[in-house]
């Protein structure tokens, strides 16, 4: 007898043990690598819902008891990828692992609690006369919430009295902040420094240019900020901060792979005072939106306009560093940062000054589509991508915005995007339409059998030559005619270049032939 107690004298302790609970609250040190969605176009990133992902690794100090324990990271991004998650420096290794998505809410709070008892808090309107009493929650927050009192069961905040809710501790398995939890066997009570890693969703980065136009009409001064947005409600703070450029090879459908755990909504509504017959029921409310576009972002907003001196003059500021990642760009911030929840962080990604550029004005027109009114071409800013011509880096899509000076002050001219350009290739600005160079696209009357004529009119109202450059997409099934003058190739299209004079026009004629099918 006496030894079965000891036996079990000493298997109470382990017992004990395999319910141990550590929980890390944060990471002592992080790194978030972001991607930006190959999926997505060109031009700016959404700030309210970022479609690319990151790779986040963090390091935590975690004192470990001897035997069996769940481990608790909590802080982890909302947009985790569990399946994705990697753990090294536990002495025991990982058991299992499980994200625990269940966070609190009022909705979560109220259905954790159902059949127990909570306190209801009513405010009189008329004296203001704070009352108290305990009431059981018989409905959770699916419908109505149905609460039994001392006198009797009602749905709550339908008494038209101010009331509300309070609880006596947070039910099992919810938590306030995304977790991961992992299971682990220590051989021994120790302290190890662990290392977590993984791939979440919700974050996203672009470039965002500041252009400015010299006086001389002929260079540019180029700023550009790396832009990082972060769409979870966990931040990362004293982060080193990288962003990668390039299409990465992604096949996974990460949102299949993300644990959305219930998260029920709570809306309370009650019939009005009157009888169900005479009056209809409250309408249904408006659905909720989406996640990401609940939280309040905190936006950053960049501005030009307080600045005349030239780029070239501006302090020198720390900016991010260029690394090959394979045939892809990586661009680390050379200082540890914040990445707040919800928010964008912006470091100085390039600058560039007095680089040289051409201007000219654009068109692009479907050749089988004429449109007799003349329209406004856009006017073009195009620079080379090259180290003998000013720039000479890989330039990483994003939005523009292009100043030019007007008696001593910077004007905003215009709003645009610039896609990926490598090194070596023409970098291009959209600097908006011009009302003075304008085109128009016709089709001469009469047509030869399987042949169709067109004409284009470019005029010039401006008091100095003006570059044109008209491209036409390459129709499937036709063929080009005596063309009145000889065309060139851009992006695989059709391309007439001309200069048109001073208050002046040209003209261009093409025919089109349709081909045997």
């Amino acid at each position: 007898m006496r030894l079965i107690l000891a036996s079990l004298f000493l298997a109470l302790p382990i017992a004990a043990q395999a319910q141990a609970i550590v929980t890390s609250a944060g990471p002592e040190t992080s790194s978030v690598t972001v991607y930006r969605d190959p999926d997505r176009g060109e031009g700016g990133i959404s700030a309210s819902f970022p479609t690319g992902f990151a790779l986040i690794t963090e390091t935590r100090r975690i004192n470990l008891p001897a035997g069996e324990s769940i481990v608790r990271f909590e802080g982890v991004a909302d947009g985790m990828i569990a399946v994705s998650a990697v753990i090294t420096g536990l002495p025991g290794g990982v058991a299992q692992k499980n994200r625990d998505a269940r966070l609190l809410s009022p909705a979560a709070l109220l259905d954790g609690s159902l059949g127990n008892r909570v306190h209801l808090r009513r405010t009189s309107r008329a004296t203001g006369k704070v009352t108290d009493q305990d009431a059981i929650i018989r409905s959770g927050p699916d419908g109505a919430v149905v609460l039994q009192t001392s006198e009797g069961v009602e749905a709550l905040r339908c008494s038209g009295i101010p009331e509300s809710l309070s609880y006596d501790s947070v039910p099992a398995g919810l938590a306030a902040r995304p977790t991961l939890s992992v299971t682990t066997v220590s051989p021994s009570a120790t302290s190890a420094l662990v290392t977590l890693t993984y791939l979440s969703t919700g974050f996203d980065w672009g470039a965002n240019y500041v252009a400015k136009v010299a006086k001389n009409g002929r260079t540019l001064d180029l700023f550009a900020w790396l832009t990082v947005t972060n769409g979870n409600a966990s931040g990362f703070a004293d982060a080193q901060l990288m962003a990668v450029a390039g299409r990465v090879n992604k096949e996974s459908d990460y949102d299949s792979l993300i644990e959305n755990a219930p998260s029920p909504s709570l809306n309370l509504q009650c019939w009005p005072m009157a009888t169900t017959s005479t009056d209809s029921p409250p309408p249904p409310p408006p659905p909720m939106p989406a996640p990401m576009m609940m939280a309040d972002m905190s936006e950053i907003v960049v501005t030009a306009q307080r600045r005349n001196e030239s780029l070239a003059a501006a302090p020198v500021m720390k900016m991010a560093k260029q690394e090959e990642l394979g045939d892809l760009k990586l661009y680390r911030v050379p200082m540890r940062v914040d990445v707040n929840a919800n928010g964008q962080k912006q470091v100085a990604l390039l600058q560039k000054s007095a680089v040289p550029f051409h201007l000219y004005y654009a068109a692009k027109l479907w050749p089988l589509d004429p449109v007799d009114e003349s329209q406004p071409m856009t006017k073009t800013l195009r620079m080379q991508n090259r180290a003998n011509a000013g720039l000479g880096l890989p330039l990483p899509s994003g939005g523009v915005a292009l100043f030019e000076q007007a008696d001593g002050e910077s004007l905003l001219l215009a709003n645009s995007d610039m896609r990926d350009h490598a090194i070596g290739e023409d970098a291009e600005i959209d600097a908006g339409r011009s009302a003075q160079v304008r085109i128009r696209h016709v089709g001469m009357a009469g047509k030869e059998g399987t042949i169709q004529s067109f004409r284009i009119e470019v005029t010039n109202a401006l008091d100095k030559p003006a570059p044109v450059e008209v491209q036409f997409s390459r129709p499937d099934g036709y063929s080009l005619v005596g063309p009145s003058r000889k065309l060139g190739e851009k992006d695989g299209a059709w391309l007439w270049a001309q200069t048109v004079p001073a208050n002046g026009k040209a003209e261009f004629t093409y025919r089109l032939k349709e081909e045997d099918r």
